[in-house]
């Protein structure tokens, strides 16, 4: 492990078919007013936002609603939430949703009480909080994000064609989050094998950095092999509960700050993701998937000792007989195959990008340099062609 870090996180979880009766518990560290944030009323359908109502209701908060986050939630919405949280005085936010939602429930608890323009303040200069935060909680209906135990929050700006992540410090962390496998069960497929990818992309963006015998590259072998073999349970039965759960624990330790321990990580495939995301509004996961390969094959050369080590221990390449360039093409070929299988999208014309689109979206990528291979905007152009060639 090189370098030296501090490790904290402030998150308390609630696991299993029961977790929901932490809340009542949690209820009674906050206020009478709870925002209670969600997206499209799917929660409505399945029962549990009577479940939680009841819960808040028999703990004698006054709810006030802020429904209709979207996938990819925009600075509009952020300001009709924080309008809400505002005339409320609202001493909780309650989300109940998938990453969506708890990312907007972060960014709406930093923003509410924020002098300046929040989007400005936030996701484009990047500043810390120094204003009134109202704390959060989540209640996970959807893995994939992390966001449930992490201080990341992502909005879109459609006007400005910029989708940008701010990661905060422990004091935007949500205070507590409830994690019941079975309120995953009714997700539709492509929103599930999006979630799916989304996990391993976070892996991997953590993975891929580093040339020392680092132990959170251990811990992430182990997680990335954990959610392949879930992954193509659940892909066949959504509610074998074993696989959802395993997917569920991987999800959040993806992405909860500890695997990242002594890591430059790398992120360079959410950037371009994520631009992507602001140029045509598609799933996050899918948008993950569709450059991950392309990515991952120009960078090789230039981090082949660990694409070698990611073939053999996660893909179980024999190497005897191989040079390691063969070895290391091997991992990748055979982790396409397995995007192919569970259904995710290879290719970005599917979502929608245009061949005039490609200049503007390598634009909208921030350049980091904690991987192997700093991108140029060319190579950034170069890599989102070969994904539009992709399967064809």
């Amino acid at each position: 492990m090189l370098g030296n870090f501090c490790y904290s996180n402030p998150t308390k979880l609630y696991f299993g078919e029961d977790a929901l009766h932490g809340l009542s518990e949690e209820l009674k560290n906050y206020g009478k007013n709870v925002l209670l944030v969600y997206g499209g009323g799917s929660i409505k359908k399945n029962g549990i936002y009577e479940q939680v109502v009841e819960i808040l209701k028999a703990a004698g908060k006054e709810i006030y609603e802020d429904a209709g986050v979207m996938p990819n939630p925009t600075v509009e919405k952020l300001y009709e939430g924080c309008r809400r949280a505002k005339e409320g005085h609202v001493d909780l936010i309650l989300a109940v949703g998938g990453g969506s939602v708890c990312d907007y429930a972060k960014a709406v608890s930093v923003s509410t009480y924020c002098k300046e323009d929040p989007w400005e303040k936030y996701y484009l200069r990047m500043e810390d909080v120094d204003n009134k935060i109202i704390p959060v909680g989540c209640v996970l209906t959807m893995v994939g994000t992390g966001s449930e135990m992490n201080g990341g929050s992502v909005i879109t700006n459609h006007e400005q064609k910029r989708k940008i992540g701010h990661v905060f410090g422990d004091n935007v962390f949500p205070k507590f989050s409830i994690l019941n496998p079975t309120f995953t069960f009714t997700l539709p497929a492509y929103q599930m094998t999006a979630g799916f990818f989304d996990i391993m992309s976070h892996i991997l963006e953590q993975y891929f950095s580093g040339e020392d015998d680092n132990t959170s590259d251990y811990i992430m072998e182990g997680l990335l092999r954990s959610l392949i073999h879930s992954s193509r349970i659940a892909v066949k039965n959504p509610t074998d509960y074993e696989a959802r759960s395993n997917i569920m624990w991987t999800a959040t330790w993806a992405l909860n700050t500890l695997v990242a321990k002594g890591k430059t990580t790398d992120w360079m495939v959410h950037m371009i993701g994520q631009s992507i995301g602001a140029f045509t509004d598609a799933t996050h996961g899918m948008t993950l998937s569709a450059v991950s390969i392309p990515y991952y094959r120009y960078i090789l050369p230039y981090g082949l000792a660990k694409f070698k080590r990611y073939a053999v221990n996660v893909w179980d390449v024999t190497p005897e007989g191989k040079s390691d360039e063969e070895i290391a093409k091997e991992g990748l070929d055979r982790m396409e195959a397995y995007m192919k299988e569970i259904g995710l999208v290879m290719n970005i014309r599917e979502l929608g990008v245009t061949n005039e689109m490609l200049d503007g979206i390598a634009e909208g990528s921030f350049i980091m340099d904690g991987g192997y291979k700093t991108l140029s905007h060319e190579e950034i152009v170069a890599i989102l062609k070969e994904s539009m060639r992709d399967g064809q």
